[in-house]
């Protein structure tokens, strides 16, 4: 898939909901505290969403103290953080700077390995823990590598003012990840691909959880393939499995399957560089290129956020970026940064702040 950006196009919409933010320590919303505070943690998050009343809402004068740990105007009813992190590892006083993160893992984390379907595993168990708070309504995935573009106000109110997902999702025609295998549960047809970085509502959090059917194909099929040359990779491919990489299509392809799309914005809201302007070793690896202090400036950050659509090339279909049927940004989050590219980023002001933004 080949994403193209062309000028951008800033729209207004009122959001009028509170949100509980979930996070998880291997995936990917624990940044947006996690760097706009400087907290140093170990681990990747999933951001939940809680739902109120519309008169709670209003474009408040957000801004930060000089102590840059604590941000002002966040109400703390409207997130909370669910982190899966290395098993048995725990948040609290001599772990984590961050009060928000403290004894907010989950007792049930697994061990992940990238590539297999342990990564689908444990987007599941955030997912699960999360929806046992019912004020909990929009679930964001991020990593300690994500950074937030804008502040909590702005984020708040852009995800919580559509009543849709989040989710990049497009036909996949190039790379031989699906498996025959699969095609008496999964129709080839169903396949997607898309980004991991997911904002999903309430509804979508509880087919992704309660599937008992999808997720053991995948848990089956989908494994790292051994070195080639190996006598395992002769096996592996044999059998025709497939190195799929679970967590770009698992849960793409099973809201299709449940024929939810078009209750999908079918885009991420988290940014990633996949071009030849990083290093030549990061092009050729399935790894985004990271951003350093150096390429994390001003003039960056400016062109990130002047996206205002995506161009899927498999389906030559461009996705206008809306929230509730009104044009914004495309992205409000970012990766991936290193520690020195994310403190760039809060030390000279190039968060964006909410308090000349209208939703």
């Amino acid at each position: 898939m080949t994403r193209k950006s062309v000028s951008s196009r800033r729209g207004v919409v009122w959001l009028g909901w509170k949100l509980v933010i979930a996070f998880s320590v291997s995936l990917c919303l624990l940044a947006l505290l996690r760097i706009q505070m400087q907290y140093r943690s170990p681990v990747t998050t999933t951001l939940s969403v809680a739902a109120g009343s519309r008169d709670d809402i209003t474009l408040r004068d957000y801004y930060y103290s000089g102590d840059r740990r604590r941000p002002k105007g966040v109400d703390e009813a409207n997130f909370s953080v669910y982190v899966h992190s290395v098993p048995g590892f725990v948040f609290n006083e001599e772990t984590t700077r961050s009060k928000f993160f403290y004894y907010r893992q989950l007792n049930n984390s697994i061990k992940v390995k990238w590539g297999e379907s342990s990564m689908i595993a444990a987007e599941r168990l955030l997912f699960a823990s999360a929806l046992e708070d019912h004020s909990n309504q929009r679930f964001v995935l991020l990593s300690d590598r994500c950074a937030p573009l804008y502040d909590f106000d702005y984020i708040y109110r852009y995800v919580i003012s559509s009543p849709r997902s989040f989710v990049d999702s497009f036909l996949h025609t190039k790379e031989t990840r699906y498996s025959v295998n699969m095609s008496s549960v999964i129709p080839e047809e169903k396949w997607r691909k898309g980004s991991q970085w997911i904002s999903v509502i309430r509804s979508h959090a509880e087919v992704i959880v309660n599937d008992d059917i999808v997720f053991p194909v995948f848990k089956k099929f989908c494994k790292r393939a051994p070195p080639l040359g190996s006598e395992e990779a002769w096996l592996f491919f044999r059998q025709n499995r497939r190195n799929c990489i679970p967590d770009e299509h698992y849960v793409q392809t099973l809201l299709t399957m449940r024929g939810l799309e078009s209750e999908m914005e079918r885009r991420t809201l988290t940014y990633t560089v996949w071009n030849v302007s990083g290093s030549k070793y990061e092009t050729q690896t399935w790894h985004p290129v990271t951003f350093t202090f150096e390429n994390s400036g001003p003039g960056q950050i400016k062109e990130i956020k002047k996206i205002d659509h995506v161009y899927y090339e498999t389906e030559s279909r461009t996705e206008w970026c809306k929230a509730d049927s009104e044009p914004v940004p495309c992205f409000i989050f970012a990766r991936k940064f290193t520690e020195g590219a994310a403190m760039r980023l809060v030390r000279e002001g190039l968060i964006g702040s909410s308090k000349n933004i209208t939703l």
